[in-house]
């Protein structure tokens, strides 16, 4: 077993000494931010400080003051020792992704008070000296030897910022002419205009005039750059949306202040709507703060109980999704209850067979594996442990539930237990449909309209006759 142990005053000799390897990353400069308080834009803020500045410049008081005090409290004296001063000097930078040695090196020893003085060097490397100073200390009288504490892994997680990259990867890009149907509160109203500003959607804001210019007062709101559509009411604002989608006019519809079933009812429509031969299915874009990927949850909100044929074109719709969001080979998780093939259980014959549907080419341009319970799915450990032999376990990017329900309660779980962010897109309709919920706040909104964008430069949107 690991352990600490020290060395005492009688046992330390002139010339004595200790040293530690670290590599900086970005990660190190947040913790110490998140912890010190020190918030300094040079350090963490890389728009002001750009790319230069930002990879060479840290707060030295990390790794003077914390890579010393390791060494001098674990190594040289090691447990048990008393911190009495330390004094640095700072000669050059450190950037992200140097590689640094810090030394300790007793000089001096007190037989008054037992104490010790050291020579502290951080050299980075190219052999630069970056940092000297010194350290006093009281070193311990007896010896000590302590199991060594595995600490927990810190992960950090910024807000939204999956969908920042999203965003990032619209750059360039034309916005989309975007039907904004029912905008008639501020919570969408704000999302669709934020998205404006962001360069994501031209929209076109539909509904009742006197409610949308309501709610633009209460936001503050100047909705003098906006078209806008007027319209008796929400359901007569879900067929112009439709209808302009239906001659070219929009390139996207985004659902504001009313509900889905009013909406999707004039997208679904036979004769009016905006039906093709696949399939429309919804998928969640979720930004989970402890899964290392973007996380696709598909279908959770328009279809209730799939067919076998119905779920391979959700399947299909997401695996499309993936790849105009830059996944070349996404992997699809099939979830079920349970990871073996029963007939009790329809999903997992379902999954069986999406799986041997993906073999013959029916589904194309993903990595599927299936039946998987949700642990085995997220967790290539727990995978293992069960005997499971899977590419997709632990790594999938897509999520196929067995219904709307277990879609929707996984989903808002994530959202509310595990703080993650969500969007949502509606596929497999002529044209992309941002669907959030009344609640999304407006990174949520934003993320939704930057994968509409996405999806519509990946395609040619043709309109109807």
């Amino acid at each position: 077993m690991d352990q600490i142990k020290n060395i005492t005053f009688a046992e330390i000799s002139i010339g004595e000494s200790a040293s530690l390897v670290r590599t900086l990353t970005v990660q190190d400069i947040e913790l110490f931010a998140i912890v010190s308080g020190d918030v300094n834009p040079a350090h963490v803020d890389a728009e002001y400080a750009k790319s230069d500045m930002f990879h060479k410049v840290i707060a030295h008081g990390m790794w003077g003051g914390a890579l010393f005090s390791t060494l001098l409290g674990t190594e040289l004296p090691g447990p048990g020792t008393i911190y009495l001063n330390q004094s640095l000097r700072f000669l050059a930078p450190v950037g992200v992704g140097d590689t640094v040695t810090a030394v300790v090196k007793v000089v001096a020893k007190n037989e008054k008070n037992h104490g010790v003085t050291l020579d502290c060097t951080v050299i980075n490397q190219k052999g630069m000296v970056i940092i000297t100073g010194q350290a006093d200390v009281i070193a311990p009288t007896e010896k000590i030897a302590r199991e060594r504490i595995v600490m927990p892994q810190a992960q950090l997680h910024i807000k939204g910022q999956r969908y920042h990259r999203l965003i990032e990867m619209t750059a360039g890009m034309q916005p989309i002419r975007t039907a904004v149907i029912h905008p008639v509160d501020t919570v969408s109203l704000i999302g669709a205009v934020e998205a404006a500003k962001a360069g994501l959607i031209i929209p076109v804001l539909i509904g009742p005039q006197a409610k949308i210019r309501q709610a633009a007062a209460l936001a503050g709101i100047d909705l003098a750059p906006y078209e806008l559509m007027p319209t008796a009411h929400s359901h007569a604002a879900a067929q112009l949306g439709v209808d302009l989608a239906r001659t070219g006019q929009v390139e996207a519809l985004m659902k504001g202040a009313l509900h889905t079933d009013e909406m999707m009812g004039a997208v679904v429509h036979a004769q009016s709507g905006l039906r093709t031969e696949r399939r429309m299915s919804h998928v969640f874009a979720i930004d989970v703060p402890s899964y290392p990927r973007a996380l696709f949850i598909t279908d959770a909100a328009l279809n209730l109980f799939p067919t076998l044929e119905e779920k391979r074109d959700i399947v299909q719709n997401a695996i499309d999704l993936a790849h105009a969001l830059g996944i070349a080979e996404p992997r699809v998780a099939l979830l079920s209850a349970v990871e073996t093939v029963t007939s009790t259980i329809p999903s997992t014959l379902h999954a069986a067979a999406l799986c041997k549907m993906a073999e013959r080419g029916q589904i194309t341009g993903g990595i599927l594996d299936g039946p998987l319970a949700f642990d085995n799915a997220v967790s290539a450990e727990a995978a293992k442990t069960k005997g499971i032999v899977s590419s997709v376990a632990g790594v999938a990017d897509i999520f196929l539930v067995p219904d709307l329900e277990a879609g929707n309660m996984l989903a808002k779980q994530l959202e509310y237990l595990a703080d993650a962010d969500m969007a949502g897109i509606v596929l497999g309709a002529r044209v992309p449909i941002i669907l959030t919920s009344r609640a999304d706040k407006t990174m949520s909104r934003l993320g939704s309209c930057a994968i509409a964008l996405l999806l519509a430069r990946n395609r040619a949107v043709v309109p109807l006759p």
